[in-house]
């Protein structure tokens, strides 16, 4: 679906020839993509369902450059929305139509590895399995691992503070960032955390800008911190008659103060969906499937293996499985990870939800999940973090069908004011963007949202930088108003033009 916007006028066109010729003179030529026939590539982000071709895309090298297209775009009061690799699921990097694109996807060097301080620094556009991989000969690991792991950047984890399956034990990105660079909107470059040190003096800025979505600044540099491989890893393959036994399952382990690496759950759609995919071995006929993956010395994890297997067992487990060798605990894993692309053979166009609960309302929420499936009438296929209670429901849909994204959008919401009634949240990991803007105000009252965009305009005063995103409405520093649909279409109808 592709925003409409109106057709603009002579100083528009204007304003923007005169932008364009400023970029061009800050960067090199094949940095500048302002042909329409290129821009396709950048219109969305993965929440396909909107698109928006930007103004320009601008792809800098150097912290220098990026930070004279800052000054050159503040100066022409014209918006910046920055990108990784394009992975955000809830449109967080939607571009709009008189703003420009800012890239950083040339940033892609890892700067140093440091093994006696544990830490790697580089770019933002470095993936974030390449970080893995540079180190893991030496006998480490980064440990926050999203399913896109192999796409997507640092830069953008720490934008959205990002997780994975493994962040119950080892945390989610802002516990593994040490330090990071970061160019304001004025140009203005500055260096915040403690860096290779444990801590930095001052206010906790490094916490503020991790998950702030692009709206305060643009990243080119990251610190994070690399962990040493455990000595023993195994895994456990339970399958469940039921949802609700599952998930009462997971608590159990949990209350029991076992820690496992990770706990993933699928239900029988995705469990089906990802075995056609990548044949993981996975059992068919059950309800729903936990993998719990234990780590630690390795007299430890089979002691917590025997542990763990006891509990899924007398919480109703009919299939239950252990790790032979590390590949079979791999190919458990390969499904899981492949359950986003697994699902998208089995239905034209799917939502991908991200909300948090407690992890005791585990098996009410997914009820509930189930109740919502039925009135919506669309198939739901349920993944997730089911250690941390992250929950992402792939809500089945076709776009081509009228009627459909609406239905499956409205489903989705009613899906995460359910977690925010739970005592959870809106988001885990995936970001508000605009997919969740408009629920915020569920989660947050008028004092709470007026104080966070307070801190928006603490560091961009103008509603330049990726503006239209996350705040029901912005004011008080820019009036940009409000994100709304109307005849099916997406509108900016307040947004201001440079």
């Amino acid at each position: 679906m592709a925003l409409t916007m109106p057709v603009p006028d002579s100083a528009v066109i204007d304003g923007r020839a005169d932008l364009l010729a400023r970029l061009a003179r800050l960067v090199p030529a094949d940095a500048l993509i302002a042909a329409d026939s290129a821009l396709g590539a950048y219109e969305c982000d993965a929440l396909t369902a909107y698109a928006q071709r930007p103004l320009a895309v601008v792809l800098p090298r150097t912290t220098a450059e990026v930070a004279a297209v800052l000054a050159a775009c503040r100066a022409a009061g014209a918006k910046v929305v920055p990108r990784g690799a394009g992975t955000s699921l809830s449109g967080g990097a939607l571009p709009l139509a008189d703003g420009i694109v800012l890239s950083l996807a040339r940033f892609n060097r890892i700067l140093d590895i440091d093994l006696a301080n544990r830490c790697i620094t580089a770019q933002p556009g470095v993936t974030n399995l390449a970080l893995t991989r540079a180190v893991e000969a030496d006998g480490f690991f980064y440990a926050p691992d999203p399913s896109s792991q192999i796409a997507c950047t640092i830069g953008g984890n720490v934008a959205e503070n990002s997780g994975g399956v493994h962040c119950l034990k080892y945390g989610l990105t802002t516990h593994n960032l040490l330090g990071l660079e970061m160019v304001l909107i004025d140009g203005t470059v500055v260096r915040l955390g403690g860096g290779k040190a444990l801590d930095g003096p001052g206010y906790d800025l490094l916490g503020i800008v991790t998950g702030s979505e692009g709206l305060l600044g643009v990243v080119t540099e990251v610190t994070v911190r690399i962990t040493p491989k455990p000595q023993g890893v195994g895994a456990l393959l339970a399958g469940f008659p039921t949802v609700e036994a599952a998930g009462a399952a997971v608590a159990a382990v949990i209350g029991a103060g076992i820690v496992p690496g990770g706990i993933e759950m699928m239900d029988n759609l995705a469990i089906n969906a990802a075995e056609d995919f990548c044949h993981a071995g996975y059992p068919r006929d059950v309800a729903a499937l936990l993998i719990v993956e234990l780590d630690g010395p390795a007299g430890e994890v089979e002691a917590r293996m025997d542990e763990v297997a006891a509990l899924l067992a007398a919480g109703g487990a009919c299939t239950l499985r252990r790790t032979r060798d590390d590949a079979e605990r791999l190919a458990f894993w390969a499904g899981r990870k492949a359950a986003f692309p697994a699902v998208g053979r089995i239905s034209p166009d799917y939502l991908c939800m991200d909300g948090t609960i407690p992890r005791g309302r585990l098996p009410e929420i997914l009820a509930a999940i189930e109740r919502l499936s039925a009135h919506y009438d669309l198939r739901c296929a349920n993944v997730f973090h089911a250690g941390d209670g992250n929950l992402h429901p792939l809500i089945l849909y076709d776009a081509n069908r009228p009627g459909e994204l609406q239905r499956a959008e409205e489903f989705g919401a009613d899906i995460l004011r359910a977690c925010v009634a739970a005592g959870g949240v809106l988001t885990g990991e995936h970001g508000v963007g605009i997919e969740k803007r408009d629920l915020m105000g569920a989660m947050f009252d008028e004092t709470d949202l007026a104080v966070q965009q307070r801190l928006k305009c603490a560091f961009d005063g103008a509603g330049l930088l990726n503006p239209g995103k996350v705040f029901p409405v912005l004011h008080a520093c820019a009036e940009l108003g409000r994100l709304q649909v109307s005849g099916g279409k997406l509108r900016f109808p307040d947004l201001p033009r440079f």
